[in-house]
This record gives C-alpha cells, sequence and structure tokens, in this order.
C-alpha cells in the first residue's frame, strides 16, 4: 500500500501556459531595478521554487546563492528570515539531488539563521527537513529527534497545521517501524487538528495513511472506510491526484481478497484519471495492477500487455521498485502461456533490479558513515586553520619585536623560529594521529560491517564470493514501549538505552558465535550458522535469544525500581536456507536474503512480549533436545504467509 508522505519538502504543480506566464511575471520583477529590494528578492525566491527547485534542484542551488549575495549585499529590514529560508531552500536542493550530508548542513545554517532573529516557525521547517533527510537514510531515531523538536515549536507558538505535519511525518517513522499502534496515534491526532483548522488537503492525507495501516494489519473493513471517506475529500476539493490513489487502494483491497471484478474496476477509474494529470509514476504503478488482475484472472495476454506498459514506464522514471513488479508479473504470465524463454528472460531481468534495490538500500544505510568520514575530513582541515592563525599571529608578535631593539630582535627572532617549528611538529603530530585514527577507523568499520572471514576474503581479493547456506537461524528482536521511552527521555538518554540494550546484545552473540547483521532502528537482527556453519549453531542461537530476553526483563525490574522508562522485548527465530553475501561496490553491507529472512520477521511479530517465539522448522531440529522445553501455540496467522506452527521456547528447568 501507498503511504503519502507529507513533509515541507513539498513544491508547486504548475502546468500550462499559466504557469509559465506566472514564472515570465515573477522574472520581470526580480530583473525591475526600478522595484524595492524586497519584492525583488520574493519574486526571485518564488521563480527558482516554483520553475526549478523540484526539476533542477542543481540550477536552482546556483540561482539561490545567486540571491543569497544579493540579500546580504542589501539589508533590508528582517532580511535575515529571508536568508534562512533560501538556506532551507539550498538544503532542499542538496536532499532533491542526493547529497544528504549537504542538505543537512544547509538546514542547519537556516536554523541557526531563524534562531538568531526568534523566527521559531522559520526554524521549526528545517528542523523537520533534517527529520526527512534522516528518515530517509533510514535513520529512525535521529529523525524522530528532529521531528519531535520541529513539533514542540510548533506547539509553543501555536501553529496547528506544521504541528499536524509533524504528528503525521512522526505517524510515518512509526509505521515504518511497523509498530502501528503509535503510527495510528499519530496519525489519529493529526487527522483531529487538521478537521478543527478544516485543512481538507491534510485530511485525505491522514485518512489515507490511517487506511495504509489498518490495511497492512489486514483490516479491510476498516482501510476502505478510511479509504473512501479519503476519496470523498478529495473529490470535493478536486485533488485529482490523491483521488486518483484513493481508488487504486480501494482497488489493493479488492485485489488483496480476490474480488477482481471490483479491483479492475477501481484500477481504470484510477488509471484514467492519472492520465488526465500525466502522473506517470502513478500509470506505471496502476498498469501494473490492472496486469496482476488479468494475470490472477488467467487473461495472459491482457496481463502482458499491461506489465509491459508498467514496465517499459517505470524504466523511463527510474522506479527499480514497480520494475521489479511488472517484471514478476510478465514471468508469471509468459510462464502461463507456456512461453518459457520470455518467461526467463523476466526472471533474470527480476534477478538484476533486485540486486540493484538491494545495492541501493545498502548504499542508504551505509551514506552516515560517509557523512562521519567527511565530518573528520572537516576536522582535518580545522586543524591546518588553526595552525595558519597562530603562525600568522607568531608573525605579529615578530615584528613588534623587530621595531623594539636589535638584540630582542635577535632574540625574538629565535624564539619565534622555535614557536613556528613547535606549532608545524604539532600539526603534523595532529594529522598524523588523525591519520592513525582514520585507518584504525576503517579497520575497526570494517570488521563492524562484516564477518572477520569476510573482510579477509575482501582485502585479500578486492571481492567476497556469495555463498548458499542450508541451515541458517534467524533470530529477529523488536522493543516494545520504545514511543513511552522516547516521549520522557532526551534524544541522547534515548541513544544510551538502547545502546546499553544493543551493547549487551552483541556481548551476547560473541559469546555463542552468533554473527550480527544489522541493527533496524530499536530492532536487532543476528544469525547462526554463517559464515562458517557449525554443529550447535540452532541451539546457539536459542541460547543467545533466551539470555538476550533474559536481560531485557532484568533491565525493566532496575529502570522500574528507579522510575525510569524502560523497554520491553518480542523475540523471534526461524531455521532455514538463506544467501549471504555483499551488496555494493564502494559502500558494501553483508546480508542475508530469502524466505527465511521474511518467516522470521514475523516469528517476532507474531510474537508476545517477554517471549521467545521460534518457527515449526527450528522446533522440528530442537524437539528432542534437553536443554529446552517447548510451548505449541498451534497455527498463527502470519502476515503475508497465512497460518504458521509456532511455539514458545525456554530453558528447561535446572540449567544455568
Amino acid at each position: 500500500m501507498k503511504i503519502i508522505i507529507t513533509v515541507f519538502l513539498v513544491g508547486f504543480s504548475l502546468t500550462c501556459a499559466k504557469a509559465q506566464t506566472n514564472l515570465d511575471s515573477l522574472l520581470g520583477i526580480w530583473q525591475d531595478d526600478s522595484q524595492i529590494d524586497s519584492n525583488r528578492i520574493k519574486a526571485y525566491y518564488d521563480y527558482i521554487y516554483k520553475g526549478f527547485l523540484y526539476n533542477n534542484p542543481d540550477t536552482a542551488f546556483t540561482m539561490t546563492e545567486e540571491l543569497v549575495q544579493f540579500t546580504e549585499e542589501n539589508q533590508y529590514p528582517n532580511y535575515k528570515r529571508k536568508l534562512g529560508d533560501l538556506r532551507n531552500m539550498q538544503g532542499i536542493s542538496f536532499h532533491l539531488s542526493g547529497n544528504y550530508p549537504k542538505s543537512i548542513e544547509y538546514y542547519q545554517r537556516s536554523v541557526k539563521i531563524q534562531n538568531e532573529i526568534g523566527n521559531k516557525q522559520g526554524a521549526a521547517r528545517p528542523l523537520s527537513n533534517i527529520g526527512y533527510t534522516y528518515f530517509t537514510l533510514g535513520n529512525n531515531v535521529m529523525a524522530l529527534e528532529y521531528y519531535q523538536r520541529g513539533l514542540k515549536i510548533n506547539k509553543e507558538i501555536g501553529k496547528k497545521r506544521g504541528y499536524a505535519i509533524n504528528l503525521i511525518n512522526i505517524g510515518l517513522v512509526y509505521a515504518d517501524q511497523h509498530d502501528y499502534t503509535e503510527a495510528l496515534s499519530y496519525y489519529e491526532r493529526s487527522l483531529k487538528i487538521n478537521e478543527e483548522i478544516e485543512n481538507k488537503q491534510e485530511i485525505v492525507n491522514c485518512l489515507t495513511n490511517i487506511g495504509v495501516v489498518h490495511a497492512d494489519q489486514g483490516n479491510y473493513t476498516e482501510a476502505l472506510d478510511y479509504y473512501e471517506r479519503s476519496l470523498k475529500i478529495g473529490q470535493e476539493i478536486g485533488a485529482k491526484r490523491r483521488v486518483a490513489l484513493s481508488l487504486n487502494n480501494i482497488g489493493l483491497i479488492y485485489a488483496d481478497q480476490a474480488n477482481y471484478h471490483l479491483a479492475l474496476d477501481y484500477y481504470l477509474r484510477s488509471i484514467k484519471i492519472r492520465e488526465e494529470v500525466g502522473d506517470k509514476n502513478g500509470i506505471a504503478a496502476s498498469s501494473g495492477n490492472i496486469g496482476l488482475v488479468y494475470k490472477e484472472q488467467g487473461v495472459f495476454n491482457d496481463a502482458i500487455a499491461e506489465c509491459s506498459k508498467s514496465f517499459n514506464l517505470s524504466k523511463e522514471i527510474g522506479s527499480l521498485g514497480q520494475q521489479k513488479k511488472a517484471c514478476s508479473c510478465l514471468y508469471e504470465a509468459y510462464k502461463g502461456l507456456g512461453k518459457g524463454i520470455e518467461a526467463l528472460t523476466y526472471l533474470e531481468k527480476m534477478l538484476v533490479i533486485e540486486d540493484s534495490l538491494n545495492a541501493q538500500e545498502t548504499g542508504k544505510k551505509l551514506l552516515q558513515m560517509e557523512f562521519q568520514k567527511q565530518v573528520l575530513i572537516d576536522s582535518v582541515a580545522n586543524v591546518e586553520k588553526e595552525r595558519l592563525v597562530e603562525e600568522e599571529h607568531e608573525e605579529e608578535v615578530k615584528q613588534k619585536n623587530r621595531t623594539r631593539n636589535g638584540l630582542l630582535i635577535t632574540g625574538g627572532f629565535f624564539v619565534l623560529l622555535a614557536g613556528g617549528f613547535y606549532a608545524r611538529w604539532r600539526f603534523v603530530k595532529k594529522a598524523k594521529a588523525v591519520v592513525e585514527y582514520e585507518k584504525d577507523r576503517s579497520e575497526n568499520l570494517l570488521l563492524n560491517i562484516l564477518p572477520a572471514e569476510i573482510a579477509e576474503e575482501l582485502k585479500a581479493k578486492g571481492s567476497a564470493d556469495a555463498r548458499d547456506f542450508d541451515i541458517v537461524s534467524i533470530l529477529f528482536t523488536d522493543f516494545k514501549g520504545f514511543t513511552a521511552a522516547s516521549e520522557k527521555l532526551s534524544a541522547q538518554e534515548l541513544v544510551a538505552e538502547i545502546n546499553v540494550c544493543f551493547e549487551a546484545f552483541d556481548g551476547i552473540i560473541t559469546k555463542y558465535n552468533i554473527e550480527k547483521i544489522k541493527t533496524i532502528g530499536d530492532a536487532y537482527m543476528a544469525a547462526g550458522g554463517l559464515p562458517v556453519p557449525f554443529e550447535d549453531s540452532i541451539k546457539n542461537t536459542l541460547f543467545a535469544a533466551l539470555e538476550m530476553q533474559a536481560f531485557i526483563s532484568k533491565r525493566k525490574i532496575e529502570m522500574d525500581h528507579k522510575g525510569l522508562p524502560a523497554f520491553e522485548m518480542r523475540v523471534g527465530v526461524h531455521t532455514g536456507p538463506v544467501v549471504a553475501g555483499i551488496v555494493g561496490v564502494k559502500k558494501f553491507q553483508y546480508d542475508i536474503w530469502g524466505d527465511t529472512v521474511n518467516t522470521a520477521s514475523r516469528m517476532e511479530s507474531s510474537g508476545e512480549v517477554g517471549k521467545v517465539n521460534i518457527s515449526q522448522a527450528t522446533y522440528e531440529m530442537l524437539k528432542n533436545n534437553p536443554d529446552f522445553t517447548f510451548e505449541s501455540r498451534g497455527k498463527i496467522e502470519a502476515k503475508g504467509k497465512g497460518e504458521l506452527e509456532m511455539y514458545f521456547v525456554s530453558r528447561s528447568l535446572g540449567l544455568g
């Protein structure tokens, strides 16, 4: 299901001759020297924002820099407020170009300027944009911190619209973490405020997102109700793109329920509107959905026609996710017609696209590491800058000493020379320390990202081969109470508490020879049996899971005694085959793929707080092991998997 992301990175949709006329008018004001500076600056700002920012962000940045210089040179009253807006727009341009470290830098410049002049509302916008940038990078902890800061400001100054947008953005972070209870809470609070201020555009967004959450949980009746409410209001305000989205989402519900006749009806209504407004991404999605309906109905030729349209259009606009979906449809349709060669062609394309998506996701996660590296490089530059300042100062002292007397000049010369050598020595020492630090940091980062065996192979060969593993136990954890803790703790305290838990987990998996794969927000993923398989990997994975759960339970008791918020946790384990390897070239990560990973995730989400939930596959391999006691849960509905046999596991009595 598609989610509408409401952020401050929202531009104008300018179409037809009227839009061009508006742009020409704005440019004319900017070029008219007889106009007052504030009017000219506002006109050029709007000209850049409406005409270039979202279509050509690099050009927009260059034009904005010209406007920054003009604004600083012509300091009309309240010029700094506009200067802060310009820095925010430059941050947006870098974000749209994919240069996230630079976007954050310019957003922070904007925040600093707005804070200096006491413009709280102006500071709230770039703060929220920083949150969105971290959300884009997959860093939900930092995204929440900045969204909450924007939320606090908008609440203080009584800006209900901004406050409501912050709420929906925070809801999106929780939805991304599959914490649907919290996501719904924030969406509903945003909906209430938007209804109070009669902001129908955002009401449509809220209703859509609430519908998405219900649909993702299989609550189709509730999802349909919210989608239909969103559709009705969208039609009232003439928001064609949102109407098309609502129609498409309703179609998805009916398709999930195998009501293909109704699904097709809504898809066709949706694509008609999307073609009217020229929404290529929407057309590609709707065509793909129509093709899938035809495929399910066995009308394979029609399925091929629609999915080919979706594939070609999504390729044109660079949508890898939609290309993958279209390739899957074409593979199944050609296979249904008995055309094996054509089917194989699209299967191969789908696998290539999957690799690209994995590399893209890995690159996003490692952008933060690149950002930290840039910070370190900047620190070296600062050391050099400090050295030059010191030398400059010493030269001034030297000149003063020369004017005093010859003897002091001679003595001062040697003193200053010694000082210069000392400063140079100190700089070289600092630079060498930085280089050594960076070298050690690179080694440590490599070992943090990759298992030791894979790291050695990578250093020796420059690459590492992907491997198939027949039996790997995947462990997932997820905190409950994260939201409650985030509201009571500062961002630093919250991150520190997560770090305490994850450090303990790192020690536990090291103890049991389990490989850490990654952390995702407040979730932790590990695997037993790779990169080097060993006999007790399944048993050790369960020991690790139980010990993690015991740590969290003990930690909660300690925190409760102190009157501090604490986490509770679900843990899930599943065992089966996976593929493991490095994705990316410069930006790499050791990761695992396969249905085993998805099933393990379902074991966690279908578990209970304080318990370790395992699959039947894991149970079958250890059911006779005296170290464990198993409690059958019967068949439990798991999203996307149907009903699965599940078991709670605990240590047998008498064991340490």
